[in-house]
């Protein structure tokens, strides 16, 4: 939105042919000069009110967890103060609004419950040094991969491209101190080298301070499935080397997906007036790096002749 300012020069120029005119009139005859008029003012400018505004996500704020179920092994996963970006919510129509969340799973911790026979209890929850070393290696983070791969797969994306099932469309018609809606997410999310759709049902609560929006909550209303399949996660003995063991064979012990869930509070930032393109950073080392170690003969199914 573009606001219109008296031009100075214009306002000067009234002022000058306000003034001069009783002196050229008075000049020309004996009538008496009228009274000068006060020179006009350029108004004041209004408020900037755009109402597309960018919120920076706070890292330090963030969680981001998830719990993958098996018969015979739970497995929680949690990735504390990891999540970063930025989001362009237009506070009057939020169907406007995109986005791109990055989380940086370097921090990932994963604890399990065990169980012997799904007649038995689960036990304690507990964390396993050995599977937390596992996991970098399935997900080519670990100290044997190449600094380059590690760097490309060390971050999940999700570039949010549109929006719908929003419960309220204009926040600022809306009351009160905090401001809630719900709405779904649509966009490209990016792990491993592979992206997938995904949609994200989540959970906005804008804190206002008067009329003006100070931050944004975000939470997910229900949790985002990830494929580890889709997204080629396997079971790795070292970085370019698939193990024995597969997600099939695994499939009582690791569950085939992660259902994440995240909360995050996103401070405002000034009005912006367009919106940059929401693109994930995809890295064609990373997504080559995931096919090493694949018996090209077995195919996706079979086992490559290595130790796991």
């Amino acid at each position: 939105m573009r606001w219109t300012r008296m031009n100075a020069g214009a306002a000067t120029m009234v002022f000058l042919v306000a003034f001069a005119s009783p002196l050229a009139l008075g000049a020309c005859d004996d009538e008496p000069e009228a009274p000068v008029e006060a020179p006009l003012e350029a108004p004041e400018a209004p408020p900037l009110t755009a109402t597309l505004r960018t919120f920076s996500l706070d890292r330090s704020s963030s969680a981001v967890d998830f719990l993958m179920e098996a018969p015979l092994e739970n497995i929680h996963g949690v990735v504390p103060h990891s999540m970063e970006g930025e989001l362009f919510v237009d506070l009057a129509d939020l169907s406007r609004s995109r986005g791109l969340i990055k989380i940086d799973i370097d921090p990932l911790e994963l604890f399990q419950r065990k169980r012997e026979s799904e007649d038995e209890e689960l036990g304690e929850e507990v964390k396993s040094d050995t599977q937390n070393e596992h996991a970098r290696t399935w997900f080519q983070i670990s100290e044997d991969a190449p600094a380059e791969i590690r760097e490309a797969n060390r971050y999940a994306q999700f570039a949010v491209t549109r929006i719908s099932d929003a419960s309220a469309m204009n926040v600022l018609e809306m009351e009160g101190d905090e401001r809630t809606v719900t709405l779904t997410a649509h966009g490209d999310f990016h792990l491993h080298g592979h992206t997938a759709q995904k949609s994200a049902e989540l959970e906005l609560t804008f804190a206002f301070e008067g009329d003006e929006v100070r931050s944004m909550r975000v939470r997910t209303v229900s949790p985002i499935t990830v494929s580890l399949a889709e997204h080629e996660i396997r079971p790795r003995s070292a970085f370019g080397t698939l193990a024995q063991a597969t997600l099939s064979t695994l499939g009582e012990k690791i569950a085939e997906a992660a259902p994440i869930t995240f909360e995050v509070t996103a401070n405002a930032g000034d009005p912006c007036e367009d919106i940059p393109a929401m693109d994930v950073a995809a890295s064609a080392e990373a997504q080559a790096a995931c096919g090493l170690g694949v018996d090209d003969e077995a195919g996706e199914g079979g086992l490559p002749p290595t130790d796991g």
